[in-house]
């Protein structure tokens, strides 16, 4: 019988993004375990729910800017929180936990374990 996985479910109602997004990437990777080991992705699911009830301080819906270049000559794209955040909130939460990952082969199947409900 294969080792089944927990899930852990996180309430975002009221909490930062980046508090959330950091306490989310620690049961992904799995270090909340005894047995972790930087290797192996012995992480667990992540079921998150109000994410449109997150809670953001100071100016960050109006300052905050997501930046990616295609690496073509001018292929820098900027979006604002708040266009971003009218669009998908869930996109958002999304993004933190995703660079707050290690930045490995394990990061795609660690997301894939991340399920966000608005």
């Amino acid at each position: 019988m294969q080792n089944q996985r927990p899930i852990q479910k996180i309430d975002a109602a009221g909490q930062a993004p980046g508090r959330l997004a950091a306490q989310i990437a620690t049961f992904l990777i799995g270090k909340h375990r005894p047995d972790y080991q930087p290797n192996v992705d012995s992480g667990d699911f992540v079921r998150v729910e109000n994410a449109s009830q997150m809670k953001f301080t100071g100016k960050k819906m109006d300052q905050k800017m997501y930046r990616s270049h295609s690496g073509a000559p001018r292929g820098l794209k900027e979006t604002l929180l708040k266009k971003l955040w009218a669009k998908d909130p869930s996109e958002v939460l999304r993004h933190a936990v995703s660079r707050m990952l290690p930045k490995n082969k394990l990061r795609n199947e660690r997301l894939k374990r991340l399920e966000i409900k608005n």
